[in-house]
């Protein structure tokens, strides 16, 4: 192994574990997570549009979205496994909380956000059934999770990803009604940085010989894929940092799902 290479990979794994930092938890101040971050950030503001009353996030993480989504509901409640009340927008109320089951009442909001989660939860069909009890009759449920067929590589924090029609069956199979299949999609300057993300992950994948991340237990998998995912953002990042850098919220957009979607972006109804 070259000495160059330690010397990136060493000091990026001991900053890595000392924040405990995945590839899942994307930084709004790193400019390499630029790319994933004006995604989701994205959401968050479709989002806002359609908010009112009492409103549940599921999946707090850094803890941005909530400053985006809480001034268009009532009141703003958001858990997540980790503990994020420093994190959090003053007002909203964080519950650190295993999910499912969720630990609220029947009927106790008027909606439910849940972005790039469901594909964490081994129980998603229960996660989904939650999410029903807690609505309201009427309420809304607005949820985003990967597009597989867009992956570059497998993602060992995921326990699945879905196509389209599965996650639309998975809505549906859990009761809601009224389920309105959206995507998120790239202007010209995200599609640029995609290809190049392409080809350097397709760079890094020539070196498993033996296609050892298609079979490696998820949990062996974590490290290596967290610090080549991290190396190779920062490689992106300085190989042209104004397409880095440079990509904002403007340059995704929602659309009808179709082929080229990043993420699957769904809203869903309980019926009353």
């Amino acid at each position: 192994m070259h000495t160059k290479f330690l010397d990136e990979i060493v000091p990026l794994y001991v900053v890595m574990k000392s924040k405990n930092q995945t590839a899942e938890r994307v930084s709004h101040v790193d400019a390499s997570d630029n790319f994933v971050f004006r995604r989701s950030e994205l959401a968050y503001r479709e989002a806002a549009r359609m908010l009112h009353g009492d409103v549940l996030e599921i999946g707090t993480g850094s803890g941005y979205g909530t400053a985006i989504v809480a001034p268009h509901a009532a009141t703003l409640t958001t858990v997540d496994k980790h503990d994020a009340t420093a994190s959090v927008k003053a007002g909203v109320k964080f519950r650190r909380m295993r999910v499912p089951p969720l630990d609220f009442a029947d009927r106790s909001f008027d909606c439910v956000i849940a972005f790039q989660v469901v594909e964490h939860i081994r129980r998603d069909s229960e996660l989904l059934g939650e999410i029903r009890r807690v609505l309201r009759p009427g309420g809304l449920l607005i949820i985003s999770t990967p597009n597989r067929p867009m992956s570059l590589t497998r993602n060992p924090w995921h326990i699945r990803e879905y196509t389209a029609d599965e996650f639309g069956a998975l809505l549906r199979a859990a009761g809601f009604g009224q389920v309105e299949a959206m995507g998120v999609f790239g202007r010209q300057r995200v599609m640029e940085y995609y290809e190049n993300n392409r080809r350097s992950v397709a760079r890094i994948a020539r070196f498993d010989v033996l296609g050892v991340q298609k079979w490696l237990p998820r949990v062996l998998l974590r490290v290596p894929y967290d610090i080549l995912n991290r190396m190779n953002r920062r490689r992106l990042l300085r190989a042209d940092e104004t397409l880095a850098a440079g990509i904002s919220t403007d340059d995704y957009y929602l659309a009808p799902i179709a082929d080229g979607a990043f993420d699957l972006f769904y809203t869903a109804r309980k019926e009353a």
